[in-house]
């Protein structure tokens, strides 16, 4: 998983949700709103992350994305995103 990844976990995990905006703006990710974005939609697909409504860009946290953060769980034996499933 890439560090990226794990920061927008651990500030979904803080914030409660967030949008990529947000994230881009408020946390100073070393990242343009549209990676963010990419990266949200990965974490989704993995089942770390969920939109907190079907039509926007909120997201928050899963169970799963928690159990990763505590070290509970092996991203290796989630789903691998697909790029048809991003697009």
């Amino acid at each position: 998983m890439c560090t990226l990844n794990e920061r927008i976990l651990e500030y979904l995990e803080e914030d409660s949700w967030s949008t990529p905006r947000y994230m881009e703006q408020a946390m100073g990710f070393n990242a343009s709103r549209g990676r963010i974005q990419e990266r949200c939609r990965m974490l989704t697909q993995a089942g770390l992350i969920t939109p907190v409504f079907s039509d926007h860009h909120m997201y928050e946290i899963t169970g799963k994305g928690q159990e990763y953060l505590e070290g509970e769980l092996d991203v290796e034996n989630l789903p691998q995103p697909t790029i048809h499933r991003l697009l």
